[in-house]
């Protein structure tokens, strides 16, 4: 048997059925053999980076292993940035790459480089097959690691001279691991008795409560003790009702805004994220003195990483919650329904109040994000799946559009730019029964612009909705922090964050790449170019004016 064969093999032992790829050279003896597995099928992109975003979403969205298949050395590095949002998401990925023929290495061949270093420092593990006995081994010990809590992107380099090469070693094959760990019932006992003396209770819901379908045990601890609930600045998946009295909303990036917004609460329970990723440095700590602070997470080095804990527990996060509400009894926690009822009017308020500003901000020429978001919303289908790279439109998204739980709402870690677009690819791969809609800035959608050539190609009826201020809006909102935090005396324009001269024009490039599109200027005319997109049955791109920053 030749590596290939194994390699075919060791993908079907591990339920691959898509390889997200952009072809090259080193890479023909997959290719060649794509026609002798017809039940893998090859989702082809313009760019490595489109290709590793695309499959970073698709593990969000599907809950299988992405597969992804780079070429060589420039290849590999055009998908670097791309393989560090997957490591930030926590996104099970085994990343392939041909590699040159061996009996070349000691003559520098053209392309030629040590792939397993480049891609070391962005992975769980980066190894390359040295002859095709080691390629069933290796890569299901890939696939093994690549889903280990938590989860994450690991890297095969392939030598065309080993994929041709004999071997009696067969393909690896996964094995029946059950891994989801029960929590210490100590530990559990200690948590349920600081959160039954909490006088104000909250909790930071991270990613893995979505991955573990958790939602909803999630809710009902929320509503036993009366607790807040918050999302981390940075969110891959939604694993809380954003509807529910108790969502609160997103934190802050720096410690200072964070402690702001939890100076009320005497306890945060964080489950299931690395608390926390922030912008900026700013001194002292996020809990206000005397806060007691829990934490459950399925990996052990992710608990008590940067905060000591009153208590923390090592736990699959659902049985983890579970156990909690378990722990806590059937009474009622004290306190627990006059915090419910208090959310709740402070829910209400919040609802009001972003009600008054859609409204203050309705008229405004160009569109505001606020009315933008409204009209963008009303044209959506219900049952919508949005892929968000709105950045500095994020909150007015967040408070427009209802996600419920876990297969709704998905986006990119890490804070690298290009991930919207190339993620919707992935989203609608796995995705094929729910209508997707992917919300990008224009800046932020030039990174990876190619994926719509992927989308018709593969005909993908993604609407994709590009919100055009033409400018690298949140880098101006940034640069003014970055004034006020180091006490920088300016007046200065700011530089080089403009998008004119030339304009793009989205429609156009859409166009040239086989997706149609559609240019709206007026807020009336937002709502049906949406829903004439989604009726359309194919993939479209609507380019939305909208103002800049005020």
């Amino acid at each position: 048997m030749r590596g290939r064969q194994v390699f075919f093999e060791t993908l079907a032992n591990h339920g691959v059925d898509r390889i997200f790829g952009n072809p090259g050279t080193t890479e023909s003896p997959l290719l060649d053999s794509l026609l002798d597995h017809p039940q893998i099928k090859y989702i082809v992109h313009l760019h490595e980076g489109v290709a590793t975003g695309a499959a970073n979403f698709y593990a969000q969205a599907s809950g299988k292993t992405a597969f992804v298949n780079l070429h060589v050395a420039p290849g590999l590095g055009n998908a670097v940035g791309a393989i560090y949002s997957a490591w930030k998401n926590n996104s099970p990925m085994v990343v392939t790459a041909g590699q040159q023929d061996t009996r070349l290495r000691l003559r520098d061949p053209v392309l030629g480089h040590d792939l397993a270093a480049i891609a070391a420092p962005v992975t769980k593990w980066s190894v390359q097959v040295e002859r095709a006995d080691e390629l069933g081994p290796i890569l299901q010990r890939a696939f093994k690691i690549a889903n280990e809590a938590p989860a994450g992107p690991v890297f095969v380099a392939l030598p065309i001279d080993v994929m041709e090469q004999e071997t009696n070693v067969p393909a690896g094959r996964p094995g029946h691991s059950f891994t989801a760990t029960r929590p210490d019932p100590a530990g559990i006992a200690a948590m349920a008795k600081l959160l039954a003396a909490a006088k104000a209770p909250a909790i930071v819901a991270g990613d893995d409560i979505a991955r573990a379908g958790a939602h909803q045990t999630l809710v009902k601890l929320t509503e036993k003790v009366g607790a807040s609930v918050w999302f981390e600045g940075l969110r891959g998946q939604n694993s809380f009702p954003t509807d529910h009295p108790a969502a609160r909303g997103t934190l802050a990036f720096d410690a200072t805004g964070i402690a702001k917004q939890l100076a009320g609460n005497d306890l945060v329970l964080m489950v299931g994220g690395p608390f926390f990723e922030e912008v900026w440095y700013a001194p002292g700590s996020p809990f206000a003195a005397g806060t007691k602070v829990l934490q459950i997470e399925a990996a052990p080095s992710r608990l008590a990483y940067n905060f000591a804990l009153d208590a923390g527990v090592v736990s699959d996060v659902g049985a983890g919650l579970e156990a909690l509400i378990g722990a806590l009894g059937s009474r009622e926690v004290a306190g627990a329904k006059q915090r419910s009822d208090a959310l709740r009017a402070q829910k209400e308020a919040d609802d009001a109040a972003q009600k008054a500003r859609v409204e203050k901000a309705w008229a405004r020429t160009p569109t505001s994000m606020a009315r933008a978001m409204a009209e963008i919303r009303a044209g959506s289908p219900k049952d919508v799946v949005v892929v968000d790279e709105t950045i500095t439109a994020n909150l007015d998204l967040f408070k427009t559009f209802t996600f419920a739980g876990p297969g709704d709402y998905y986006s990119g870690r890490g804070g690298g730019i290009g991930q919207g677009l190339s993620g919707a690819i992935g989203v609608a791969v796995a995705e094929s029964k729910r209508p997707v809609l992917c919300i990008s800035g224009d800046g932020s959608s030039m990174y990876s612009i190619q994926a719509l050539w992927t989308a018709a190609h593969h005909d993908l009826p993604i609407v994709f909705v590009i919100l055009a201020n033409r400018e690298y809006r949140v880098l101006k909102h940034n640069i003014d922090a970055y004034r006020a935090r180091f006490d920088v005396k300016s007046n200065k324009p700011y530089m080089h964050m403009d998008l004119s001269g030339p304009t793009m024009g989205f429609v156009d490039m859409a166009k040239g790449m086989g997706v149609a599109g559609t240019y709206v200027a007026k807020s009336d005319d937002i709502k049906a170019a949406v829903a004439a997109a989604f009726k359309s049955g194919k993939p479209h791109l609507i380019e939305i004016e909208i103002e800049g920053k005020r």
